[in-house]
């Protein structure tokens, strides 16, 4: 479905679709239509999203859920109340570095997590008419845009959020957007997050990382961060404990450097057959809408904490 009528019967030749549409209400009313996907302007999620709940479809809508808690609750309300699943597009959860990084943390070989950073930034010029670049559209810059998905990744690793302090602003470039964004996060195991977003950094120059340090060793991954499925990681552990007295002999433990290298996975392809198998086995996605909200309750507290420069505690 498309507004342009020659752009939706041009994609619908392509993959071989018996129909196509223009209006949104025709798409709805189709009996044969099981699910959507919802990749329009952040600011149309929550009427188009509840309009699907009500129509009895399956949804997958792309992030955030919407650009308040409230109307985040209202459409996750709706789904509940019609019977449909709801998944929301944090598909760097099913990248398979940072699910093996999962598995990783997990079985404790890390020891205790108790640092996390994600970093995602891209150059993003003005673009007359991008909608990215309308706060009433998009709902932020970088920190909306990209911090999401870092924040999400986060919490998949190490846990709930219970207060965040963070710092944004426009320095580069002269959208009503902020283009640069750092939120710490304080989790309730007492580890501690960075996510660093930024609009003005050069693609080239982005490394896009992903870092856990725990008690026994850290997480270090490059260029798994993105729309890519890409990227390298390293686990490095410590072999034996450091007592005291080794520490006064100044003798280094062994350090154990092992790369990962897990067959590859396309994310979308992996979000869209894990979205299928929920519908088809009435499980619940593991990015639900539940967990959208908390995370648009998390960058809602950091635009807050930004503007009134102190710590916000988030109620998740």
């Amino acid at each position: 479905m498309d507004l342009s009528e020659s752009i939706s019967r041009k994609i619908a030749a392509k993959y071989g679709v018996k129909r196509y549409y223009t209006k949104e209400e025709d798409l709805l009313n189709d009996p044969e239509v099981n699910a959507v996907y919802i990749a329009t302007p952040n600011y149309l999620h929550v009427q188009q999203s509840i309009a699907a709940a009500e129509h009895g479809k399956h949804i997958l809508c792309e992030k955030p859920l919407a650009l308040t808690v409230e109307d985040c609750e209202e459409i996750v309300a709706s789904s509940r109340r019609n019977g449909v699943k709801l998944q929301v597009g944090f598909m760097m959860r099913f990248h398979a570095c940072h699910q093996e990084a999962l598995r990783i943390i997990k079985q404790g070989l890390i020891g205790r997590p108790v640092m996390g950073r994600a970093q995602l930034t891209c150059w993003y010029p003005e673009i007359p008419g991008a909608w990215r670049q309308d706060p009433k559209m998009g709902g932020g810059g970088s920190l909306m845009d990209m911090g999401i998905h870092c924040i999400d990744l986060l919490r998949m690793l190490l846990g709930e959020v219970e207060e965040v302090s963070a710092f944004t602003d426009t320095v580069v470039f002269s959208y009503p957007v902020e283009d640069t964004s750092i939120v710490t996060l304080r989790f309730d195991n007492e580890a501690y997050g960075v996510v660093d977003n930024f609009f003005n950094i050069p693609d080239a120059a982005a490394q896009n990382r992903l870092e856990v340090y725990g008690t026994k060793g850290c997480i270090l991954a490059d260029g798994t961060i993105g729309q890519e499925s890409a990227g390298k990681m390293k686990v490095y552990l410590q072999e034996e404990e450091r007592g005291y007295e080794a520490a006064q002999r100044r003798e280094a433990a062994g350090i154990q450097i092992r790369e990962i290298s897990p067959t590859p996975v396309n994310m979308y392809r992996a979000e869209v057959e894990h979205f299928i198998k929920c519908i088809q086995e009435d499980l619940e996605p593991i990015n639900s809408g539940y967990e959208a909200l908390k995370n648009q309750k998390i960058v809602l507290a950091a635009y807050e904490s930004s503007s009134k420069r102190k710590r916000i505690k988030v109620n998740l």
